[in-house]
């Protein structure tokens, strides 16, 4: 009765444990592959955009597709479902753009997880909670709300491992939301 008990344990251990390695890639893709439906809603905001990139990420199960361009001297991402529906609008950053009291929240989590790291890029995130349009608005007038993420992407090492990036998400006070380690990108193109 006991091995039963401990072989069980062992098992739900070990989904557990998969469970929690969630990796992402992300890969181009041609403006046709790309929803129709998300292409209609950012189509007006795309006017007099630079630099417009499609792309679909692999997470673990889930496709996410993003468009990404520079506007006013702005670099954005918006994340839609494979149905067309905007998740998120993701701006580039700096740290001097967070409030203080965050960053350094969001500086003591790094040093407490990795023993080195290295900041690769900032994004401020806007959540589409319930309205799209709303967050177009706010996303792109660049606003600071009590409800915005901060999206770091991070190349660290923890312990036993050695460097790998991780995308860290914080809520607008600096307090950890999640961390996930992403894979390198897809060099599948390239040609030796």
């Amino acid at each position: 009765m006991k091995y039963k008990f401990l072989l069980v344990i062992v098992f739900f251990s070990a989904f557990k444990i998969q469970a929690q390695l969630k990796y992402e890639r992300e890969f181009r893709i041609k403006k046709s592959q790309f929803p129709t439906s998300a292409l209609q809603l950012v189509e007006e905001k795309l006017t007099g955009a630079k630099n417009i990139k499609f792309y679909k990420e692999i997470d673990s199960s889930v496709a996410i597709y993003n468009v990404k361009f520079k506007k006013e001297r702005l670099w954005y991402s918006l994340e839609f479902t494979k149905e067309g529906i905007l998740k998120d609008i993701e701006v580039k950053i700096k740290n001097i753009d967070i409030p203080e009291e965050s960053y350094e929240r969001i500086l003591q989590f790094l040093k407490q997880s990795f023993t080195s790291y290295k900041i690769k890029e900032i994004q401020q995130q806007y959540v589409v909670l319930n309205n799209e349009k709303e967050i177009l608005k706010i996303g792109f007038q660049n606003l600071i709300t009590p409800d915005i993420n901060y999206k770091l992407l991070v190349k660290g090492k923890k312990e036993t491992r050695g460097k790998k990036q991780y995308k860290v998400l914080y809520n607008s006070e600096g307090k950890n939301i999640s961390i996930k380690e992403t894979l390198p990108p897809n060099y599948d193109h390239t040609l030796y």
